[in-house]
């Protein structure tokens, strides 16, 4: 599987932003004149897959407005990856907005793995104790911690540090896929053995 790789001005191959998948792109200067002179502040990409075209501005991608991301995992049900949308369409214009949903998302996540969802450090604590991997339970805490210094002054200004809530809609993402999406693939695999297997297997592991 290739990894999500996020669009880049100029780049020539990156994750399309409308299909989401990973084709060449080509690039197209706008001009259009004043008195004159010949404006090319931006720029046209077309995907060689869809066919669709992102339209970038001094560099920076201005449609489509999903900031592109990565889009969300479909495990994280309905009413997260609304939130986690609504994050990303917002995260080009506010970084500080997007992590406020996206930190939302994760008490949501929280409370789907079956904690109250009501105080994100207990949860924590809670899944710990419940076995909860040590990988997922520090991406978790980089959002918990990231969250509460962002409202003391004089902290984290997340408006000026926009890669690092990029960087928080992959670990949403990866804590979807460990604690949600794999379980799920293996128990479906699991359920299709033979019932003499798993009886089988049963009568092994029983003390």
């Amino acid at each position: 599987m290739i990894p999500f790789t996020p669009p880049q001005y100029k780049k020539d191959v990156f994750t399309c932003p409308h299909c989401n998948s990973y084709a060449q792109q080509s690039w197209h200067p706008t001009r259009y004149d004043v008195s004159n002179y010949n404006i090319a502040y931006l720029m046209i990409c077309f995907c060689s897959n869809c066919q669709k075209y992102s339209l970038w501005h001094y560099e920076k991608m201005i449609y489509p407005d999903n900031g592109g991301i990565m889009p969300p995992n479909p495990d994280l049900g309905e009413e997260i990856i609304l939130d986690y949308i609504e994050a990303s369409s917002i995260f080009n214009k506010s970084p500080r907005g997007a992590f406020a949903l996206i930190r939302l998302c994760v008490q949501k996540l929280t409370k789907l793995l079956g904690e109250p969802g009501k105080n994100m450090n207990d949860d924590i604590a809670s899944l710990v104790k419940k076995g909860l991997p040590l990988q997922i339970q520090q991406a978790l805490d980089i959002i918990r911690v990231i969250g509460n210094a962002d409202v003391y002054p004089g902290a984290i200004d997340l408006n000026d540090n926009p890669d690092m809530v990029l960087s928080l809609f992959e670990l949403i993402n990866i804590v979807a896929d460990v604690m949600i999406t794999q379980p799920k693939k293996i128990k479906e695999l699991y359920d299709r053995l033979p019932q003499t297997k798993k009886e089988e297997i049963i009568k092994r592991d029983s003390p």
